[in-house]
């Protein structure tokens, strides 16, 4: 019929008709189908590298944003401060050196032996490398000379050897955790180069091989995708718990002095630690978890892909389709050859190359900052301190006190005796302080702010040097210190109040649950633990949770656990009432407590039985504090402070009344 399209196939019905119809059909149309495929191709090509380049610049932005939000917002008309500048120069080396014997202590160590199995893997990596292309010799030899037994044998090893190189090739993923950001981008990466082999095929052995390929990749693909981990919510988990072992850090960095001064390092530790190796574990797990996944993807993508790209290859060889010129030796060993190594060789190592440079320049400022940290603690080593919150004048003329060293004795008073009080930073605050203060009489510090009545504490805490002079003191478990802003641990109800002991501690100790529960009773604190279905156990950031008050009161409720010989409190008391107040040093008194108390509250000059006063000026006045008496004489210097500031009032009131 003159109607009947060309492409209209003849009457055999047959399979092997069908088959037979099918292929002379493609053989007339092969041109037409190889340029469709090449159109569709270099559109999917296309819209490839525009998504890539979009996510590149959207990568570059959210780090550039990144980077603003860490640096935080500045005004137009401020100056930022220079920073060093981190390039690859000597010093980068000299740093990186330093850093490699603290990384790598000695030829025995654990790291030791991870580099050095790190190194034979790399070279064991070569030795399989130069095997492989001894066989990819082998099989072109077999190619070339048209022995299909030789050539499948050959396949057959070329497969086997797979095994101990994909397990070479995932061992680095054990020790990078690089791989992880590569990830994504080596993927993309290898879809590009896959576009551009499978074009390059559809050229040299027709559309039929490539539609073969393109099922088995796909299938191949689809079980990988099925038995990818689910890397997104691990790298999510692992930003999470890195988020939080930050922040652990920083609140130790925010509380450190109080830490130190309640001994609670230990349980600081133990805390960094949990934190840490729940992060290692979840890190250890992941790159497990790649190790597997790395093993699979190595061998599917670089072996089994690869040998369907072999026999693809070897289909115009050892089959004879219509319409084919039959191919001389040197024809099928060019294309052949030229077919494997865009299979196997050009997308080994693309990404990598690409991100070489980025990654040394990251080393080098890790290195950078690590080596700052270093030289600052050198320098706090040997005593070398820079002055930067108040001025340096004056530092020379106290030299020689800087340079002195005082004497510390274990005792059960607390004796001062011509020990100066110096800030760590040169300030010289009091030049020589003497007091003694017995167990058993209670000390009531007054001064203006900056006078030195905190640095008389943080020397008896062991926190500050002793320049000069003899002090005699307590052991340090016998001084329990309560801040003003009371530090309160990452925990559970019941360790805000043992803190720093742990449970085991406490148990040991001969204290219960029952026992913590009176000394909150003393408190009004006794319904704290029934706000909480965990109850003792119920684990909050009690920070944000308590108010400033109820800290306080959590605080005296640990001064009471631990029932020390003194108790050093230093504005404890500004957020309750007075009502707490009275019941927090009746009970600290009557357990035995001697209180060391920083406070301008008058209503608790009755608690205590001496004085320290600071004038600011480096002078100072110990006695005995009588508080009825002071209560006087400060009623009665108000009130002529009152009338003093009426005087001005008075005289110009008399000069008024004198000139009418």
């Amino acid at each position: 019929m003159a109607s009947q399209s060309k492409l209209a196939l003849p009457g055999d019905r047959t399979l092997r008709g069908i088959i037979s119809q099918l292929t002379t059909l493609y053989v007339s149309n092969r041109t037409r189908i190889s340029r469709a495929v090449w159109i569709t191709l270099f559109a999917a090509l296309a819209n490839r590298i525009r998504l890539a380049i979009s996510e590149q610049k959207a990568a570059s932005a959210r780090e550039a944003a990144q980077r603003a939000a860490r640096r935080g917002t500045t005004s137009s008309g401020s100056e930022e401060t220079p920073r060093k500048k981190v390039e690859l120069n000597r010093e980068f080396f000299r740093s990186l050196l330093r850093l490699l014997k603290i990384v790598v202590p000695g030829w025995r160590s654990k790291e030791s032996r991870l580099l050095m199995s790190h190194s034979f893997f790399l070279v064991l990596r070569t030795l399989i490398s130069l095997r492989v292309a001894e066989m990819d010799g082998a099989i072109v030899k077999a190619l070339v000379k048209g022995n299909g037994k030789e050539f499948l044998k050959r396949i057959v090893w070329w497969m086997l050897i797979a095994v101990p190189a994909t397990f070479t090739n995932s061992m680095p993923n054990l020790y990078s955790i690089w791989y992880v950001e590569a990830f994504a981008f080596n993927n993309n990466v290898a879809d590009h180069i896959q576009t551009i082999y499978t074009w390059s095929l559809s050229k040299s052995v027709g559309g039929e091989g490539v539609v073969f390929m393109s099922l088995l990749v796909q299938l191949s693909a689809n079980v990988m995708r099925a038995l990818t981990p689910p890397f997104g919510k691990y790298v999510a988990d692992e930003a999470r718990l890195e988020g939080e072992f930050r922040f652990q850090h920083s609140r130790l960095i925010d509380y450190s002095e109080e830490v130190a001064l309640y001994g609670g390092h230990n349980a600081e530790k133990d805390t960094l630690d949990k934190g840490y190796f729940t992060l290692i574990k979840h890190v250890n797990y992941i790159l497990r978890r790649r190790f597997y996944h790395g093993f699979m993807e190595d061998f599917v993508i670089k072996y089994f892909w690869g040998a369907l790209g072999l026999m693809l290859c070897s289909v115009p060889v050892f089959v004879k389709m219509p319409g084919h010129i039959a191919m001389n030796m040197g024809d099928r060993t060019e294309a052949f050859v030229t077919n494997r190594r865009m299979l196997l060789s050009a997308s080994d190592a693309f990404g990598r190359i690409m991100f070489s440079y980025r990654e040394v320049m990251e080393l080098a400022g890790y290195t950078s900052r690590v080596a700052t940290l270093l030289d600052v603690m050198d320098d706090v080593q040997a005593g070398h301190f820079e002055k930067k919150l108040v001025s340096s004048s004056g530092v020379e003329g106290n030299e020689a006190v800087l340079k002195g060293r005082g004497t510390v004795h274990e005792s059960n008073d607390i004796t001062f005796i011509d020990v100066p009080i110096i800030s760590p930073n040169g300030d010289v605050l009091i030049k020589a302080l003497s007091f003694t203060l017995k167990h058993g009489d209670h000390l009531l510090v007054v001064g203006p702010n900056g006078c030195g009545k905190s640095s008389l504490f943080r020397i008896l805490g062991g926190l500050w040097p002793v320049y000069g002079g003899t002090v005699y003191k307590p052991p340090f478990h016998a001084i329990f210190y309560i801040p003003q802003r009371p530090y309160l641990s990452r925990g559970s109800l019941r360790q805000q109040i043992i803190y720093p002991d742990s449970l085991r501690q406490m148990r040991a100790r001969g204290v219960t649950d029952v026992d913590l529960l009176e000394y909150l009773k003393i408190l009004g604190l006794e319904h704290l633990p029934e706000l909480y279905e965990e109850g003792w156990d119920a684990e909050a950031e009690w920070r944000d949770v308590l108010s400033g008050g109820l800290q306080q009161r959590v605080a005296m409720a640990r001064l009471f656990y631990h029932r020390p010989k003194y108790a050093i409190l230093d504005e404890c008391t500004s957020s309750v009432t007075l009502e707490t107040e009275k019941a927090m040093y009746d009970t600290a008194k009557a357990l035995g407590v001697t209180l060391m108390t920083v406070s301008h509250r008058r209503s608790l000059w009755k608690y205590h039985s001496h004085i320290l006063q600071f004038d600011g000026q480096g002078n100072y006045v110990f006695t005995k504090l009588d508080a009825d008496r002071r209560l006087k004489l400060e009623d009665e210097k108000e009130e002529l402070e009152v009338r003093l500031r009426q005087v001005p009032e008075l005289e110009r009131r008399i000069a008024e009344l004198t000139a009418a």
